[in-house]
């Protein structure tokens, strides 16, 4: 077991003047290439020298810069603007537009999660005094190993050997190859995270008024995540030295070093056999939802024997083209009812790998909880028990979707799995919520009788989330909880998570549908 030891931070200095081209007569591997998603491509050879062409600021006669009032739509709309823009990606258009594709890939709104007469606009009479943004990177390329590479390196290798034929709706993989890169974003992923920036300053610009500071933005080290947060912050302020309007804080993402925003490193059973329960129970799941495709599609696949991992790898195919192609042959192969099973494959995989039904899932989200209290309380953190490290002041923070998991469970928000343990053979009428893109806390003065009294209330994906999970904190139309009352609350989380038990015990689970809140049960304990 390694030690968890505290790491001194650094914040990197960004640097955007460059500028590059290509040699004539170099060979290239970017165009085509599922090997190279870079500009400039391996081998290329720079050439120009940056001084021939200055930036604006030195090349000047920028004519009338005169700027408008910082905005506040989240305040003073009639509506909010809705996060459903899919452009420039070809959406299926038959039953397949139920796929998960479409709730986790590009960014969507969420109705409701039981409050359905609220909306993210900030209720009458209240005041916004502070605004808190846990954001997801942007769409991606798959994991490096992932099962649609697995199924594209098995097909090829038959194909090699001259032993496959696909014929009728499979016909395309006979010149199908695989496209992908892996881990970075996409350039559909970058977009996303530029208009969540916008988006963001439309609508909580006006707080930048009070700030005496500049602002500080926190990412992990990963290239998505830097790439997702640079993308955010230059929608945010605009490209013009957007690095001179904020700090842009670079968290180390790495074994031994704390991090709340990737949490895994530092939590032993967040990579062995406890954090492989969700593809588990997903895959028993596939066995059943997929048992008719294999039947009806293997028949027009000759040399190559589907099994259910491929067809699944076919389905993740569809949401990893689309999103980093624009188009995939893969959408249309399946039902309406497989998509559904797909839907549910993902529910499956996200409630036992890193949500409630995992044991070690509040764990590795509660050290973000011991943040949150830091930032309303004004009170700095001396203690590093969990995943906290201790130099980070932050007012945007950029993470990965399933940490985003692990924190909603972390701070108890039981509406988003009210349903309890999910079965694997069939699926119930009501499921766990899909994935998060971004969470939103919200700090408000409120009336209270003939006072105000400050407040606060979370949205995830648009959608207010009722807080009665949180100990204290009332039903309430508009899910707002008296601030007092919601730290108390995240404070008695804090000290219900076993962090050393549940992230380093070494346990076995007799059964997962006895996780139901991110904890290893106490009265399961040796």
């Amino acid at each position: 077991m390694f030690s968890l030891k505290h790491q001194p931070l650094t914040i990197t200095l960004l640097n955007i003047g460059w500028f590059v081209s290509v040699q004539a007569g170099v060979a290239s591997t970017f165009a085509g290439s599922p090997t190279s998603a870079n500009f400039p491509p391996s081998g290329a050879i720079v050439s120009a020298h940056d001084s021939f062409f200055p930036g604006a600021s030195a090349v000047g006669f920028a004519g009338p810069t005169p700027t408008g009032d910082e905005a506040d739509s989240v305040v003073t709309a009639p509506a909010v603007a809705k996060m459903d823009n899919i452009f420039p990606l070809i959406k299926p258009d038959s039953a397949d537009t139920k796929s998960k594709l479409w709730d986790t890939l590009p960014v969507a709104s969420v109705k409701s999660f039981g409050l359905p007469n609220t909306s993210p606009l900030i209720p009458k009479d209240c005041e916004l005094s502070e605004v808190h943004l846990l954001h997801r990177h942007g769409a991606r390329y798959p994991s490096d190993g992932s099962l649609r590479a697995a199924f594209a390196g098995a097909l090829n290798a038959v194909a090699t050997r001259g032993n496959l034929s696909a014929s009728g709706p499979l016909n395309f993989i006979n010149t199908w190859r695989y496209r992908l890169g892996a881990e970075i974003l996409t350039p559909f992923g970058r977009s996303e995270l530029f208009n969540l920036g916008v988006g963001f300053r439309m609508k909580y610009s006006d707080l930048l008024k009070v700030f005496k500071d500049l602002p500080v933005f926190r990412t992990a080290s990963q290239a998505r995540m830097v790439d997702s947060a640079l993308h955010f912050a230059v929608g945010f302020f605009g490209v013009q030295d957007f690095q001179r309007e904020y700090h842009q804080l670079i968290t180390i993402e790495e074994e031994g070093f704390n991090n709340t925003l990737s949490p895994y490193f530092q939590c032993q059973n967040g990579g062995n056999e406890i954090a492989g329960l969700g593809s588990d129970k997903a895959l028993q799941w596939a066995d059943i939802y997929l048992r008719p495709a294999i039947a009806r599609l293997g028949r027009f696949l000759e040399g190559y024997d589907l099994q259910v991992e491929d067809l699944v790898a076919m389905q993740l195919l569809c949401a990893y083209e689309t999103n980093a192609l624009g188009y995939s042959a893969f959408c249309h192969l399946f039902t309406e009812e497989e998509w559904k099973g797909f839907n549910y494959f993902i529910d499956l995989s996200l409630l036992y790998g890193a949500g409630p039904g995992n044991p070690a899932s509040s764990a590795m989200g509660i050290g973000y909880v011991q943040e949150v209290v830091s930032r309303l309380t004004q009170e700095q953190i001396t203690q590093f028990k969990t995943t906290v490290n201790g130099t980070i002041p932050i007012y945007v923070d950029a993470t990965h979707d399933i940490v985003l998991s692990r924190i909603l469970v972390a701070m108890n928000f039981t509406s988003l799995a009210a349903n309890g343990p999910l079965p694997i053979d069939h699926i119930p009428e009501n499921q766990i919520s899909p994935f998060a893109s971004n969470l939103v806390g919200q700090v408000l003065e409120c009336p209270t009788g003939a006072s105000k009294a400050t407040h606060i209330r979370w949205l995830l994906n648009d959608a207010v989330l009722p807080l009665t999970g949180i100990s204290g904190c009332k039903p309430h139309s508009n899910g707002l909880c008296e601030l007092s009352t919601f730290i108390t609350g995240m404070r008695q989380r804090i000290e219900e998570v076993d962090f050393w038990f549940d992230c380093f015990g070494n346990y076995t689970v007799p059964n997962p549908d006895y996780i139901t809140n991110g904890q290893f049960p106490p009265n399961l304990r040796n």
